[in-house]
């Protein structure tokens, strides 16, 4: 028998105040069987990080074709494309030629050695790459629950973030 998503419904309000944003964020996240929860975080902060008309989380890891979350036109053209964790040269190279911006988050421990057997590869291709230190990820994971009610303010490659069980502050920054 194969293991179901665990289910999170999360109540953003998000203020970006480098981009004049603010939005009430009502999502439903599927936390695939073999995701952690640090990376289901990350794919929240970055869905912020980059909030636009149209963006959406897809089937992720049960879809290995698919962006974690992308957004298109309305004529279906695809405009981003953003990947969490420590994707191949190869899936990028594919993801710019699909899409008009891709980006990509990196966040655990063996973010470093990733991105230093992969830098050269990807130095030719037209994407962006992130760093978000993974402590401050286990941090926001210890404040996650199912049914979330929570804000996360955005200044400067920072984001603060207020829950009921607490707060903690990340960043990133850019690889590349």
């Amino acid at each position: 028998m194969a293991l179901k998503p665990t289910i999170y419904k999360l109540k953003i309000a998000l203020s970006d105040l480098d981009r004049n944003i603010y939005e009430a964020l009502s999502l439903t996240i599927a936390q695939h069987p073999s995701e952690t929860l640090e990376r289901m975080m990350v794919r929240v902060l970055a869905y912020c990080i980059n909030w636009q008309e149209g963006i959406n989380f897809t089937k992720g890891l049960s879809e290995p074709d698919e962006p974690d979350i992308c957004a298109y036109t309305l004529d279906d053209r695809l405009l981003l494309w953003l990947d969490v964790g420590e994707p191949a040269a190869d899936r990028i190279k594919k993801a710019t030629y699909a899409a008009n911006e891709v980006k990509v988050y990196s966040f655990n421990e063996k973010s470093n050695v990733w991105w230093g057997q992969s830098s050269e590869k990807f130095k030719a291709l037209d994407a962006q790459f992130f760093q978000v230190p993974f402590e401050s990820v286990q941090q926001f994971a210890l404040l996650a629950d199912r049914t979330m009610d929570f804000s996360i303010s955005l200044s400067e490659g920072s984001a603060y973030i207020s829950t009921q069980k607490g707060e903690c502050e990340m960043t990133w920054h850019r690889l590349h």
